[in-house]
């Protein structure tokens, strides 16, 4: 990723022909890219498509076939409690405790990282603040609504101050309200950490990326900027274009 960016030299995600198989399927297929410092990423896609396999590898939740995964230069296999001291990871579902309060999950979580009484308490202040949860720390997190539950897993993942975050569909089932607050939320961390989300929501990486990872069956079709993934002004064009293959295969069906 060539994107002249003064912190470009410190590569903070980085992808090395990752690969998964589940038996004769095809998952994903070589997949390589590199994050620098300091940068917010979309990892743009179909559903289907292999976004969420590939975080998973990148996150060290699953073993690739082939391939390795580094989490600011650490691999996230052979090195995994040390990448993981760096790594925040929103998965798409969870990970959530309905019966749990918010501050009952992050001291938790906390406690899990073994961060120290004070530390956890700074933190804890810290993460409240930032996702707006003031108004629901004691309330049971299976009474809140889905935007307030995804502020609770943002504060979990940011609980630990790490400096790379990796967000599976966060927005997925938003409203525009709670989109435009996350959305808000992102751009403040992107200041001080390097952020890769994944979506399939096109408006998404317009609105926050400062580059955009584009993959479909499996594979990298496309890494630009949100500009240079427009086809005449329109996402959709180009969106249709990387993935006609498969559209021109469900309508002959």
């Amino acid at each position: 990723m060539e994107q002249g960016s003064s912190n470009a030299s410190k590569t903070m995600i980085e992808a090395q022909g990752l690969t998964k198989y589940y038996g004769p399927f095809i998952a994903t297929e070589n997949i390589s890219f590199s994050i620098p410092e300091g940068q917010i990423v979309a990892f743009l896609g179909p559903n289907g498509a292999g976004k969420t396999t590939t975080m998973k590898m990148l996150t060290g939740f699953l073993a690739p076939s082939a391939g390795a995964a580094r989490i600011a230069g650490l691999d996230v296999h052979r090195e995994r409690i040390e990448a993981s001291k760096r790594l925040g990871y929103l998965p798409e579902n969870g990970p959530l405790y309905p019966d749990m309060t918010p501050l009952e999950l992050l001291e938790f979580f906390g406690e899990a990282r073994e961060l120290g009484p004070q530390k956890l308490k700074e933190r804890i202040a810290a993460v409240r603040e930032l996702c707006a949860l003031e108004q629901v720390m004691e309330k049971p997190i299976g009474k809140l609504s889905r935007g307030l539950r995804q502020r609770v897993g943002l504060a979990q993942a940011l609980l630990h101050d790490p400096e790379v975050l990796v967000m599976d569909e966060p927005t997925a089932g938003l409203d525009p309200n709670q989109i435009r607050h996350f959305r808000e939320n992102i751009k403040k961390l992107g200041r001080s950490k390097t952020i890769l989300i994944s979506t399939h929501i096109l408006q998404e990486a317009d609105a926050i990326a400062d580059y955009v990872l584009f993959i479909h069956n499996g594979r990298l079709v496309f890494e630009g900027t949100p500009a240079e993934l427009k086809e005449n002004g329109s996402l959709e064009a180009r969106f249709y274009r990387l993935t006609r293959d498969e559209a021109e295969e469900v309508a002959a069906s």
